[in-house]
């Protein structure tokens, strides 16, 4: 792992709220992987999305390259209707702002943060 990307891995490390969603171009649609309130947790490679009573919403791994541009992570679930699949997203990591786009498994990795059919974004800020 570079130096920039152990950096990134090391930042993203800790509890992060979701704060906007952005989904195949739509504001804050319905979400199954959020909830208001809802926490994700990353701890090493791995990261859990949990409702405020903790009932787990999503889970699952990520490898992110901060060499790229822009910087890329491969989210992977391991429960729900993408268990399994890489999911190539980019990401923006600016102190205690994250921001990832993602698309779906065989889609190009997105370069550009706004979404088109079969893209999320997802915009998070840390948690103390």
């Amino acid at each position: 792992m570079s130096p920039l990307s152990a950096s990134d891995f090391h930042a993203l490390q800790g509890t992060w709220e979701q704060t906007a969603l952005e989904d195949s171009g739509v504001l804050n649609p319905v979400d199954a992987h959020s909830a208001p309130g809802a926490i994700t947790t990353i701890a090493g490679d791995r990261f859990e999305v949990t409702t405020v009573g903790g009932e787990v919403l999503l889970a699952g791994r990520f490898v992110l390259d901060a060499s790229t541009t822009p910087k890329s992570i491969t989210w992977t679930d391991d429960i729900g209707d993408d268990a399994g699949k890489q999911l190539p997203a980019s990401y923006r990591l600016d102190g205690d702002d994250f921001v990832f786009i993602a698309a779906d498994e065989g889609m190009p990795r997105p370069t550009v943060f706004s979404t088109g059919p079969g893209q999320t974004m997802r915009t998070f800020v840390r948690r103390s």
